[in-house]
């Protein structure tokens, strides 16, 4: 019976037949020891010379590193395999075999690895990364659409940005200038006049030139829009859909969380409520850290924002920030003009912010007023301008980075881990 790794559970005692590749082998003189995946999994096969005929064992102890082969055997239980079980070789069909594999069990730098990322993609913990994120992904659609979101793809060229910067990637649109999205965001509140709660999932650009272990120049964001939602209520919905997620994972992903030796202790605390500070409230306590650079206005960076982290156990979300650190569609606090309705939630142990998020402005006049400080052209705005002039209404959103909350989930030191084939500075291969 031809079956996955992953499925081998259903047929404990049973004969079955894997495609896989060989990870890596080692062996004990008449037993040897093949570590196999097939994409689904990783599983240990042992083959006893005295069980299989010669040719068989001769093959198991001269297989080459990431050959492929047909594998053959008996699924027994295993409780000493964290995966629970292996399999009882009694046949082996080489496909291909590779020579000179190059990447060994050996130590290699980041930058020959990132080199061979196609193929690093095979290893265990890289293996263990994807399977994170694909969880990320699946429990993302399931938290929105249980909850009456609609799916709507911004596009990604725009003939604008969504948040004045200049870091963008400019290209000729025909004969017209045009920009990769760095954000779906006004888009996706048109599409919230429209269908009322939204979500969007899709890559985003910057061209930011950081080389910091916080930043890629194409990522993937997850921006959800919501019509008639207050900065509170986006709040609640940004705690419950995070807890979701880190709890998903939690459950569906044992094996690969136990491959990247992540703490999962500091992961099972991560339920809805966060606690809250406000913008003065941490510039009160980073002073008090001994942070005699910071001021009020100054927006914060990585040193500010795991100092912040470090004081609580779960995420933490930091609001009322200073309007003109903000962008220029954020909503005024009404009992405070010059601090705006929105928040940063900071992931714990160092990862930093996760999601930015607002009640945007719905007062027309007070767009228009926003428009001539920033300097936005009606050209390029118009349309945007014209969601506050049909059945404006109060409405939130907000943004998560979805490379940034792998690394933390899955607890690895730099984005570029994150995401199958990373896009930094100096890197457009492979």
């Amino acid at each position: 019976m031809k079956t996955t790794i992953s499925q081998v559970h259903k047929h404990v005692g049973e004969e079955v037949t894997i495609g896989a590749w060989l990870a890596n082998k080692r062996s004990s003189g008449k037993i040897a020891f093949l570590q196999l995946r097939d994409g689904t999994g990783f599983m240990q096969g042992v083959v006893v010379k005295s069980d299989v005929e010669e040719e068989i064992f001769t093959l198991s102890k001269n297989i080459t590193q990431e050959s492929s082969l047909w594998v053959t055997g008996t699924v027994k239980e295993d409780s000493r395999s964290p995966f629970g079980y292996e399999l009882q070789v009694s046949g082996l069909e080489l496909i291909h075999e590779a020579v000179d594999y190059p990447i060994t069990p050996k130590e290699h730098g980041p930058e020959f690895l990132l080199d061979h990322r196609h193929l690093w993609l095979r290893s265990k913990k890289q293996h263990a990364v994807m399977k994170i994120r694909n969880e990320i992904i699946r429990s993302t659609y399931e938290f929105f659409n249980d909850r009456g979101f609609t799916k709507i793809d911004p596009p990604i060229l725009t003939g604008s940005s969504a948040e004045g910067t200049t870091e963008l990637f400019h290209t000729k649109y025909f004969d017209e200038d045009a920009y990769l999205s760095q954000s779906g965001q006004l888009y996706m509140e048109a599409a919230a006049m429209a269908f009322n709660k939204v979500f969007s999932f899709g890559p985003t650009f910057r061209a930011e030139k950081s080389k910091t272990r916080r930043h890629l120049i194409e990522f993937w964001m997850i921006e959800p829009e919501m019509a008639f939602v207050d900065h509170e209520e986006s709040l609640e919905y940004q705690e419950q859909y995070v807890s979701h997620v880190v709890q998903s994972v939690l459950s569906n992903c044992k094996l690969e969380l136990h491959a990247l030796e992540r703490d999962v202790s500091k992961l099972e605390t991560v339920k809805a409520p966060f606690p809250r500070i406000t913008y003065d409230e941490a510039i009160t306590f980073l002073k008090e850290q001994g942070f005699d650079d910071i001021e009020w206005g100054d927006d914060f960076g990585a040193p500010h924002e795991t100092a912040i982290a470090e004081a609580h156990e779960k995420p933490v979300f930091i609001t009322h920030f200073p309007a003109h650190i903000k962008a220029f569609y954020m909503k005024p606090d009404p009992n405070r003009e010059e601090v705006v309705l929105a928040a940063d939630l900071i992931a714990p142990e160092g990862y930093g912010e996760i999601i930015g998020g607002s009640q945007r402005i719905d007062d027309l006049e007070l767009m228009k007023q926003r428009y001539e400080e920033h300097e936005l052209t009606d050209d390029a705005y118009k349309w945007y301008m014209e969601l506050r002039e049909y059945g404006s209404v109060p409405h939130s959103g907000f943004g998560l980075g979805l490379e940034r909350t792998v690394a933390w989930i899955a607890g690895v030191e730099h984005v570029r881990e994150t995401i199958p084939f990373p896009r930094l500075l100096n890197r457009l291969y492979p």
